[in-house]
């Protein structure tokens, strides 16, 4: 621990040298604000993968760098505040209080608990794969938070898993993996997905189709990597259901039966209208922002509009605007189009040579990650697609698609929103988390993309 305590300070102190050098000696070669948001970036990114300060204070101290340096306009270093993700992420803690409080979660759970409560293993594999499968008729990772953790919770409490335990941690840690990193291989699913989609029709009018970005990238990011996850969460997080003690009965009776057949009826609409949000073209956040105002609503209402403050985490809300606003700003100073032309020239590429290729390309999605968030991967990278099928023989399609192996490759929770929510609805720590995506991904640059790139060879996506 000490050990720990001293490489954090160490983190710090570099990253406020380095940070205070900029500040006083802007690089030559471009504007001061690059400097200077340079020194900010490295500093909230250090504080946020260190966890040196709570998240949400390391925004706060974001917000005030870069509002006192005038980096960026205030209406759009704050417009993270006003995006359809710090929206999802209110209605979806009032919905998910809502499961919670009016008893539902426990309902389901009792209903769902003699399927998967034989042994440990199943329990995490089902939820795993159940998460996976919603994936496929839900475009919200947020939503498929909302949904599942509750009812994860209910039966970590059923089985006897206490708060703060291997096996409830365990059920936690799997369900934000699980709604969220196999999602990135199906087109609709993920914000990060459509937005590469935007891009590449509006930059280059590439059309990716459902199928196609299904067939190249789930076998490997979407199927195997759940496996992955599965495997990780019973190793690093081992416990046993004890099938032989008296089982635990979840009170319901004690609900309000007519509270949770509300509930039923909205949640049930709001995943109709989350799963045709193409047909009539309302935005899952405002569709989630309506549910949430019907379940607060007087008298009528599931909750008591007072228990609004304590059903939504404002530091999470904070926290994920901050993050957008850092993506902003990595786009705004021009640090986002630097860091892809530096890890263009860092890392070898080359024609003819294509799984170096396969392999930097996907590590610069991978690194573009860390420092504008998953986000903005494609919105710093998809204009430079062209460029580096010219460097690399690829085509641009192929080019565009590497982005998705390196924003699905998360290595700290803070580059995905969804992931913060899924850990405060389970109201375990968020720290925990990294245990897991630190393996994951080194897993997956070892070994997930040198066989994705065997995929794409047997595909003929490159030669």
């Amino acid at each position: 621990m000490k050990r720990f305590i001293g490489v954090k300070q160490l983190a710090f102190f570099s990253a406020l040298l380095i940070a205070t050098l900029l500040a006083l000696f802007p690089l030559s070669q471009h504007s001061a604000v690059f400097s200077y948001s340079a020194g900010v970036v490295l500093v909230t990114l250090m504080f946020w993968s260190t966890g040196f300060f709570p998240p949400f204070m390391a925004g706060l101290i974001f917000f005030a760098l870069a509002t006192i340096f005038k980096l960026i306009e205030p209406s759009v270093l704050f417009s993270g505040f006003g995006s359809t993700a710090a929206w999802l992420i209110i209605s979806g803690f009032v919905i998910g209080s809502a499961i919670t409080q009016s008893g539902l979660s426990r309902r389901m759970a009792s209903l769902i608990a003699p399927i998967l409560t034989s042994s440990y293993p199943r329990l995490i594999a089902g939820l795993v794969f159940s998460a996976v499968l919603l994936g496929f008729v839900m475009p919200s990772s947020v939503g498929r938070a909302v949904v599942l953790v509750p009812i994860g919770m209910a039966l970590a409490e059923q089985v006897g898993f206490a708060r703060g335990s291997h096996g409830r941690i365990g059920i936690a840690t799997a369900l934000a993996l699980a709604c969220n990193m196999p999602s990135f291989a199906v087109l609709p699913a993920n914000i990060p997905n459509m937005i590469l989609a935007g891009s590449s029709e509006n930059l280059f009018n590439i059309h990716f189709g459902y199928t196609e970005y299904l067939l190249l990238h789930f076998p490997i990011l979407g199927l195997l990597k759940s496996i992955l996850i599965v495997a990780l969460v019973i190793f690093l997080f081992p416990a046993k259901i004890d099938n032989n003690q008296p089982e635990r009965i979840i009170e319901t009776e004690a609900y309000n039966l007519s509270m949770q057949k509300k509930v039923t009826v909205l949640l049930a609409i709001t995943l109709v209208f989350w799963v045709t949000d193409s047909l009539h073209g309302i935005n899952p956040a405002w569709v989630g922002l309506t549910t949430a105002i019907l379940l607060l609503l007087p008298k009528w209402g599931v909750l008591e509009p007072k228990s609004f403050n304590s059903s939504v985490d404002l530091s999470t809300v904070i926290f994920v605007a901050a993050a957008l606003g850092l993506g902003a700003l990595v786009n705004h100073s021009g640090l986002g189009t630097a860091l892809g032309q530096l890890f263009s020239e860092w890392l070898p590429l080359q024609q003819g040579a294509s799984f170096l290729n396969f392999m930097s390309l996907s590590l610069i999605a991978t690194l573009t990650g860390l420092v504008a968030t998953v986000p903005g991967v494609p919105t710093v990278l998809s204009p430079m697609a062209a460029d580096f099928a010219n460097a690399t023989d690829f085509s641009t399609p192929a080019v565009l698609m590497t982005q998705v192996i390196g924003f699905s490759t998360v290595i700290f929770p803070y580059q995905v929103a969804p992931l913060i929510l899924a850990m405060q609805l389970s109201q375990e720590p968020l720290t925990k988390l990294l245990r897991l995506t630190l393996p994951l991904a080194a897993i997956t640059l070892i070994a997930l993309i040198p066989l994705d790139y065997l995929w794409w060879l047997w595909l003929g996506w490159i030669n």
